[in-house]
């Protein structure tokens, strides 16, 4: 005796919804990639790390090869008395080049974070008339390009004295930028009200919420910011070409440049000390980046309930 088979859509489970096996049902296939793909990834990659190679290979070459400008992709010499010299042979304080980096990229992050967080919280959960339009207008100023204010920004440094210091490279950066308090207010606004609703029922205020309870869950943003300007600061070269004037207050970004334009007369710059200085410059954001990969992919992936879980 045949039995009957219930048709589709008398397959459903309880509630309505389809049973495990229902062909009508969504699933989410997972991308399995061939070894085909992973021969082209690493041929691309091989590419894109050819300028690197050649970068260590010319810090690694002796004072002649750079004199003849006879560089080669891979290193057939090491001098790696170079990551010494660099200090002591230019000529230049190459050493206070780097703490000038430091202290500038440092302060700017620390002031993006706190200004960041602060605004970001205030459009995500303050209420207040003309808050959307606001924000709305916050965000058109992204439209703006850097080179029409660049002038006026400039005399107006010049009024209030601070050419020639770091202030207008740090100060700006406390008072944060369109794209960071898109980010923060995005975020803030994935974290459950309920949150600021109990905290509020205990006594606490809008600024108490904000750094007892919201502060402490926006880690992976405000990670994220502090690694966008740190590599921005950090290789910012406009700035201090445009406000510092001493060689001494220059940052490493600006001062290689400079040590490329001090070499004598019909005389090739020293490559392979700027080499050396290139790799200083470029190693500290790359172990920025690994060791803040996992708050970068915290941020995409998890939103606002990252500090929930």
């Amino acid at each position: 005796m045949a039995v009957a088979t219930p048709a589709p859509e008398q397959a459903a489970g309880p509630g309505g919804r389809r049973a495990e096996g229902d062909p009508g049902k969504r699933t989410l296939s997972v991308f399995k990639a061939s070894p085909a793909t992973y021969a082209v990834l690493l041929v691309v990659s091989a590419l894109f790390f050819v300028p690197f190679v050649l970068m260590i290979s010319i810090s690694l070459a002796s004072d002649q090869t750079s004199a003849q400008n006879a560089f080669t992709v891979l290193p057939t010499e090491f001098e790696w008395s170079n990551f010494t010299a660099v200090f002591t042979a230019t000529g230049l304080p190459v050493g206070r080049f780097v703490l000038n980096s430091v202290l500038i990229a440092t302060l700017s992050a620390v002031g993006q974070v706190l200004s960041s967080s602060l605004v970001g919280y205030a459009f995500a959960r303050l209420r207040a008339p003309g808050k959307g339009v606001m924000f709305i207008i916050v965000l058109a100023t992204m439209m703006i390009p850097a080179q029409i204010t660049m002038i006026p920004q400039f005399l107006l440094f010049k009024e209030l004295g601070w050419v020639n210091t770091y202030l207008p490279l740090i100060i700006p950066n406390f008072f944060t930028n369109a794209f960071n308090v898109f980010l923060v207010r995005q975020f803030v606004s994935r974290i459950s009200g309920e949150l600021d609703e109990a905290a509020q029922m205990d006594g606490l205020g809008y600024f108490g919420v904000y750094r007892r309870i919201i502060l402490p869950m926006m880690w992976p943003i405000l990670t994220a910011i502090a690694i966008f300007t740190l590599t921005f600061a950090w290789g910012d070269f406009m700035g201090p070409l445009i406000y510092l004037n001493s060689e001494e207050s220059m940052p490493l970004a600006l001062g290689l440049q400079y040590m490329t334009s001090t070499s004598n007369a019909m005389q090739l710059p020293p490559w392979n000390l700027v080499m050396v200085g290139s790799i200083i410059l470029t190693l500290p954001m790359i172990a920025i980046y690994y060791l803040g990969q996992k708050y970068l992919y915290e941020m995409n992936l998890q939103g606002g309930s990252a500090g929930v879980k």
